[in-house]
């Protein structure tokens, strides 16, 4: 498997990926394949943080990082998700690949913290904690424990506050 940067002629094959992994009802698009496609569109994708898996010449996986706001902080923090693996592929290693190689380049770019909205089960092993323990506030309190934190090499204390994601976020 090969984990690269999303190329322009990928983008089809993306939002097939986040369509299948992330169906619940036959005929209806889930908000993860358009959420892609509109944070792209915005400018709000960060391209460096674009990443799929490709195994056997084709692409299995996508995950995507975009930019995000802790408190005033509008360079520190990043918004992981989606992550998406197409169904016949998941459980084979592909989401957990990527998830290592995105917080990576992200430390590797400067990131302090990777935030998300995830399976508290499924996202600790990579070192996500719930973010309230961080002193980041998720923009829906309902969410406790699903909003997640994990700090890279470039992490302050002062990267605290507030999470807001790209604007695409709200409009789903």
């Amino acid at each position: 498997m090969l984990i690269r940067r999303e190329t322009p002629a990928d983008r089809k094959a993306i939002h097939t990926i986040h369509s299948e992994a992330f169906r619940r009802e036959p005929g209806v698009t889930p908000v993860e394949a358009p959420l892609v496609d509109e944070l792209r569109a915005d400018g709000d994708l960060v391209d460096a943080l674009s990443l799929v898996a490709v195994r056997g010449g084709e692409l299995v996986g996508h995950v995507c990082c975009s930019r995000a706001r802790v408190g005033e902080d509008t360079s520190a923090a990043t918004g992981l998700g989606p992550l998406g693996v197409l169904p016949a592929q998941q459980a084979t290693g592909v989401g957990s690949a990527l998830v290592h190689a995105v917080l990576g380049a992200a430390d590797a770019l400067g990131f302090g913290v990777v935030v998300l909205l995830g399976n508290p089960a499924y996202y600790s092993r990579f070192g996500f904690v719930t973010a309230s323990t961080l002193s980041i506030a998720a923009p829906d309190p309902a969410w406790g424990e699903h909003f997640q934190a994990r700090t890279l090499t470039g992490y302050k204390p002062t990267q605290a506050g507030a999470f807001e994601y790209a604007p695409a976020f709200s409009r789903i």
